[in-house]
């Protein structure tokens, strides 16, 4: 079984097309065939069906595939920690985090480390923190900056906290409420703004609701978090959202939730059964370095503040 096949193989998956496979891997489609008739050949069964023009997986074939990509993930991570050895001169590290953190604290991270290893390439995945668990377990990012808890328990990945937030309810500038805190009860019959699915704030404010005893009323749902903040700007609704993201959004103002209110923990999450590479350890330690001396100078956002330091990787 060689890692030429095994790319072929997921190529092919992930296209569902073999001509389309094939351009991908810059090959000639009968070379890609090829490589897929000797990967099913040694592994003694069909990993696709071919029917009508539809290429689909097999059993087989389902089962290889999240074996296929961990194996050509791990390849790629062995291939970028010896390019390491010479030094942190060059290499990449895949960065997996949530909107919020794009669009708040990360940025400022990100330049510092990149002024301090400018021949590192970085590359950022946004997403939600499920999509994020999904890609670490597969060996698609280095590290990620998730929210906990997890929606469910994952014994392969290692999490350890940051930061702690609060959630707050943001409106409009110039319609924020007369007292200091909002209470969640407050929030029945008004109408929302809600994130799409997969986004952990979207399950904690449905739950915070729910726990009150009501459905929230939504006057648009789906949308992302820039989406969400500009249509609260135009007065669409509210929503509950990460007090970060309203640092540089005068157009908005937040409101704090009722003691206790809501608040998240982000986390820095890495695989447990392979060490994070030396340039993916380097920016850990710049982003710690970074958040600690936030926190020291009073510069973090309003409602953050720094968890107890984790301890080394």
């Amino acid at each position: 079984m060689q890692l030429q096949q095994l790319a072929s193989f997921v190529a092919v998956a992930e296209t569902a097309h073999f001509t389309h496979a094939a351009e991908r891997m810059r090959l000639a489609q009968p070379s890609l065939s090829k490589q897929i008739k000797a990967l099913e050949a040694e592994l003694g069964a069909p990993l696709f069906s071919r029917a009508r023009g539809n290429v689909t997986l097999t059993p087989a074939g389902e089962a290889l595939l999240p074996l296929a990509r961990r194996i050509l993930a791990d390849a790629e991570t062995a291939r970028r920690e010896v390019a390491e050895l010479a030094g942190l001169g060059r290499g990449r590290v895949r960065l997996g985090a949530t909107p919020s953190l794009c669009a708040g604290l990360l940025a400022e991270a990100l330049a510092r480390f990149h002024d301090d290893y400018p021949g590192i390439d970085l590359l950022v995945e946004e997403g939600g923190s499920r999509d994020l668990v999904r890609d670490l377990a597969r060996g698609q990012l280095d590290l990620a900056l998730i929210i906990l808890p997890l929606q469910s328990s994952d014994p392969s990945l290692v999490t350890e906290e940051i930061l702690r937030e609060n959630l707050v309810v943001v409106s409009p500038a110039g319609t924020r409420p007369r007292r200091p805190y909002v209470r969640i009860e407050e929030l029945r019959g008004r109408p929302m703004v809600m994130f799409r699915r997969g986004y952990d704030v979207r399950e904690a404010t449905l739950n915070a609701c729910r726990q009150a005893g009501f459905e929230p009323r939504f006057a648009v749902e789906g949308g992302e978090m820039d989406a969400v903040l500009r249509f609260v700007e135009a007065g669409l609704g509210v929503a509950v959202v990460p007090s970060m993201v309203l640092d540089g959004r005068p157009g908005l103002a937040g409101t704090p939730l009722a003691p206790p209110g809501l608040r998240r923990v982000v986390a820095l999450a890495h695989r447990k059964d392979v060490e994070p590479i030396r340039a993916a350890q380097a920016f850990r330690a710049t982003l710690l370095s970074y958040l600690s001396e936030a926190a020291e100078e009073g510069s973090l956002p309003q409602g953050v503040e720094l968890s107890t330091p984790p301890a080394e990787l």
